[in-house]
């Protein structure tokens, strides 16, 4: 592949030849970058509702508290591995951070219920 093609599909950054070139060049948006942002910051968020899940009052002892890790992990399976396949194939980066995002909102909307279904210490 020849080097402008390369360049068009962002694999790489042409470099500036001099300072006036390189103030004047506009920044690119990175879209692999931001999605693998959104998909490390989705894996980290779903491993820690493991921990805040450990850390809710036993209430009646049955350890239903547990069941609340189905579906944040669907989320994570349906959104989160999927993307961090992508980002690891250097593919589909403006994708990848879109499913990123969804992901992050079905965490946000799932994780709101399951705050009000949690009991209080």
């Amino acid at each position: 592949m020849r080097f402008e093609r390369r360049h068009e599909l962002g694999w790489l950054q042409p470099r500036p030849r001099n300072m006036i070139q390189a103030m004047a060049t506009p920044a690119v948006f990175n879209f692999r970058k931001a999605a693998t942002l959104v998909a490390a910051a989705g894996t980290l968020f779903w491993l820690y509702t493991f921990y805040f899940i450990a850390q809710v009052p036993q209430g009646d002892g049955t350890g239903f508290q547990w069941l609340a890790v189905f579906p944040l992990g669907m989320i994570f399976a349906f959104f989160f591995l999927p993307a961090w396949l992508l980002i690891a194939l250097h593919r589909l980066p403006r994708v990848t951070t879109a499913i990123g995002l969804c992901g992050l909102v079905a965490f946000a909307v799932v994780w709101a219920q399951l705050l009000n279904e949690f009991p209080k210490s």
